[in-house]
C-alpha cells in the first residue's frame, strides 16, 4: 500500500514539470510575440521568442521562491515568476494602448492553456485511457496544468506593478496615475511578499481561482 502511495505521489510529480515548464514558457513568448507584432522586436532580437525554457528561468523567481513560500506557508501556496522578456514600450505603434495588449498576453497565454489542459483531461476520460498507466500520467499532468495556469493567470493579473496587471492598470489610468504607479515598481515583488505572508493575498486570490478551476473542471469532467 506504501508502495503504491510512493508511486501515485511520484507520478504526479513527473506530471507536474511538463505543465509548469510550458506555462511559464509559453507565458513569456506570448509578451515577446505579441510586442514584436505591435512593432517592438526587442525579445525577438534577444532570442527570447523560444520555447527553450532555460532562456526563461529566472533562479530566484522560478525556483527559490516557489520553494520557499511553499514552505513557509505549509504547503498552503507557491508561485513564481520567469525571467521577464525585454519589452521597449516606446517602440510600440501606440505605446498606451499597446502595453496593455502585451501585458494582457501573458495571461491570457495561460487561459488558454488551462482550456486545452481542459479538453486533453476530457478526451482522456471519455476514451476510458484512466485504466492505463499512460493515461493515468496524462490525467495527472491536465489537472496540474489546469491548475498551474490558473494560479499563474490569477497571480500575473494582480494590479502592482511590474506584475502583467500592475502594466495593464498603468495603460489605463491617466498620465499621472500610471508615473504614480511606477514609482511602487522597485519594489512591488516585496510588496508581494509582504500581503502573501500577511494572508491578503490568499484571499484576494481565492475566488477567481475557485471560479475558475471550477469551470475547467468542468470542462474536462474532473468533477
Amino acid at each position: 500500500m506504501q508502495g503504491l502511495d510512493l508511486m501515485d505521489l511520484a507520478l504526479k510529480a513527473i506530471a507536474f514539470v511538463v505543465p509548469a515548464v510550458f506555462a511559464i514558457t509559453v507565458h513569456e513568448v506570448s509578451h515577446g510575440w505579441t510586442a514584436k507584432q505591435l512593432g517592438d522586436p526587442t525579445a525577438h532580437l534577444a532570442g527570447r521568442l523560444t520555447l527553450n525554457p532555460i532562456k526563461h528561468i529566472d533562479p530566484i523567481g522560478t525556483v527559490l521562491v516557489p520553494i520557499g513560500l511553499y514552505l513557509l506557508t505549509n504547503g498552503q501556496m507557491a508561485f513564481g515568476w520567469a525571467k521577464p522578456v525585454p519589452v521597449n514600450f516606446l517602440r510600440l505603434r501606440n505605446p498606451r494602448r499597446d502595453m496593455v495588449v502585451v501585458a494582457a498576453a501573458g495571461p491570457l497565454s495561460n487561459l488558454a492553456m488551462a482550456l486545452g489542459w481542459a479538453v486533453i483531461a476530457s478526451l482522456v476520460i471519455q476514451f476510458g485511457l484512466l485504466t492505463t498507466l499512460p493515461g493515468l500520467v496524462v490525467a495527472y499532468m491536465a489537472q496540474a496544468g489546469i491548475l498551474i495556469n490558473v494560479l499563474l493567470a490569477v497571480f500575473n493579473m494582480i494590479p502592482i506593478p511590474p506584475l502583467d496587471g500592475g502594466r495593464v492598470l498603468a495603460g489605463l489610468l491617466p498620465p499621472q496615475g500610471a508615473a504614480i504607479l511606477a514609482r511602487i515598481e522597485p519594489f512591488g515583488f516585496v510588496i508581494v511578499l509582504v500581503l502573501v505572508y500577511a494572508g491578503i493575498l490568499g484571499a484576494y486570490m481565492a475566488r477567481p481561482i475557485s471560479y475558475l478551476l471550477d469551470f475547467f473542471h468542468a470542462m474536462a469532467g474532473l468533477r
